[in-house]
């Protein structure tokens, strides 16, 4: 995890995995979350309603640390989120940001894959640029 002050707080992350504009969920999509140099932090699947039973808890600066202006503390954690199930688009989702205290929730859209070969690898990618803060 990135982050400028000491590491004393916590903060959560949940997910929604889904298909379609309808929102169906997706049960089983294996979620791993790591840090940013790559160490595994969790792994865990979604239920039946696209959610993980249990938030993940990310340690993250402390909030009090992050309270005073131009001090240099990056006031969150960064992390990476893989999510895959079978015949689904992989997504890998890079610098997600988690704050003291709060839930990031991150929705997982799956998009299904086509019956070709050729797009049984596809990955999507995104990118977090940092808050302005």
């Amino acid at each position: 995890m990135k982050g400028g002050g000491s590491i004393s707080a916590t903060g959560y992350i949940q997910v929604h995995a889904y298909t379609s504009n309808a929102l169906i969920p997706l049960r089983d999509v294996a979620v791993s979350i790591t840090d940013t140099s790559g160490g595994a932090i969790a792994l865990r699947l979604t239920n039946r309603s696209g959610f993980l039973d249990v938030p993940v808890e990310i340690e993250v600066p402390d909030l009090a640390s992050s309270q005073t202006p131009n001090t240099g503390v990056i006031p969150f954690a960064t992390v990476n989120l893989y999510a895959r199930l079978n015949n689904y688009e992989a997504i890998e989702i890079e610098n997600l940001q988690v704050f003291p205290n709060t839930t990031t929730l991150q929705n997982l859209e799956m998009i299904p894959l086509a019956e070709f070969p050729k797009s049984w690898n596809q990955l999507e990618i995104f990118n977090t640029p940092p808050q302005n803060l």
